[in-house]
């Protein structure tokens, strides 16, 4: 009796992209296309009641970014693994990325051959990084401080965060948008390679990165 066909699905907001990635799925023996999205928005109503066992999942689009999107949908989908695609390969998008629980992160100049590997390993439980992703992570904890790429911004919410402002006390104190906070404590979370904002404030408060409390 055959294993089952790995179930995969696909999103990313530039068609041809998509179509690309769809039918590189179809003609492989051992997986199996069940679905498309355009955007992370759609991806996060559609995927839930699909279940897919590999998700490849664009990082840069409209809306919510591949990150926030693998975020609000880990938690409800643990046994799914996320591979994220992007052309960029920023450290920080990296370890965002691990943060929010993607399995995986993937440059778009990977092979047929490559991808299908990584959706495989993927799928096996195994974390898949392309070698730009692991050169990035080294050469930035190598030159940079710990806290050095934070933006002045950045540092500015960090501050408020180990003052124990809430994300919405944030949002008064700054006069900006949730979705920016939200953006912005991602990136912090990322930068400092923590997973929550406790450990990000433990992590501020111990390398003087804000004024003690």
């Amino acid at each position: 009796m055959s294993a089952p066909k790995i179930r995969v699905f696909v999103v990313d907001d530039h068609p041809l992209i998509r179509n690309g990635l769809a039918g590189m799925i179809d003609a492989e023996a051992g997986l199996e296309g069940v679905g498309e999205a355009g955007s992370g928005d759609e991806a996060v109503q559609r995927l839930p009641a699909l279940a897919p066992d590999v998700v490849l999942m664009d990082l840069v689009m409209p809306g919510l970014d591949g990150i926030e999107a693998v975020a609000a949908l880990h938690p409800r989908l643990p046994q799914t693994r996320f591979l994220i695609l992007t052309s960029l390969i920023d450290p920080a998008a990296v370890r965002r990325a691990m943060a929010a629980g993607a399995s995986g992160f993937l440059s778009k100049t990977a092979s047929a051959d490559e991808l299908v590997a990584a959706i495989r390993s993927a799928h096996a439980g195994r974390r898949v990084l392309a070698p730009e992703a692991t050169d990035a992570l080294f050469e930035a904890s190598r030159q940079a401080p710990t806290g050095g790429d934070l933006t002045p911004r950045e540092r500015e919410l960090l501050a408020l965060m180990a003052r124990g402002l809430s994300n919405q006390e944030i949002v008064a104190e700054l006069a900006i948008a949730m979705p920016t906070v939200k953006f912005h404590i991602g990136n912090i979370l990322g930068k400092l390679a923590v997973d929550n904002r406790t450990e990000a404030v433990l992590k501020a408060l111990k390398h003087k990165l804000v004024p003690p409390l």
